[in-house]
């Protein structure tokens, strides 16, 4: 892991493409602003976990389940055409 000490309005590169600026420091607290493309995803890393926890649980849904779905909407669907 790079360690870096870096004041306010000061910024880090990571590659050609991603800045990293620091806009403030309070009470404990630092904010920091990242620049990056929009290809490029940027999460606060406990959003990432739930992401990943969430990702985790759509995957273990059952074949059953996924019948009863598509039946559901097969239902939703011929309602709505008469």
């Amino acid at each position: 892991m790079l360690i870096l000490s870096r004041k306010i309005e000061e910024e880090i590169k990571i590659g050609d493409s991603i800045t990293i600026k620091i806009l403030g420091i309070h009470e404990g607290q630092v904010r920091i602003g990242i620049d990056a493309p929009k290809d490029i995803k940027v999460y606060r890393s406990e959003i990432y976990q739930q992401i990943q926890n969430e990702n985790i649980d759509a995957a273990k849904v059952t074949k059953s389940e996924v019948a009863s779905a598509v039946q559901m909407l097969r239902q939703k669907k011929n309602n709505k055409e008469k």
